[in-house]
């Protein structure tokens, strides 16, 4: 039987939202915009945090739009922020802050 994951109180959030810059509490959510260099880019990031969120099995919604992406975490059958938020919000900043090595670096 699986363990029904605990969803945290503000100020654990908060206080976990300080290793993650950019990322917000609001609403009972933790949120993070994502600016861009335009349509293409914003495309393959929500391609690859897609594929991340269908390994974890666990999905954000996100709003997208022409340079700007926002995501959204919360843990729905727990009511609230988890580490399963918390887990995917650290490999979606991987993702969006990874950048190939300059040739000749």
């Amino acid at each position: 039987m699986a363990t029904k994951l605990q969803a945290y109180a503000q100020p654990e959030i908060v206080d976990r939202l300080a290793a993650l810059p950019g990322w917000q509490f609001i609403d009972g959510e933790i949120h993070r915009t994502y600016k861009t260099d335009g349509w293409p880019t914003t495309l393959m990031l929500v391609n690859a945090i897609g594929l991340c969120a269908e390994g974890a099995d666990h999905h954000p919604d996100l709003k997208v739009s022409w340079g700007r992406l926002v995501v959204t975490l919360s843990t729905h059958s727990a009511g609230g922020v988890t580490d399963k938020d918390f887990d995917l919000a650290r490999r979606i900043e991987e993702i969006a802050r990874w950048h190939p090595a300059i040739k000749g670096e």
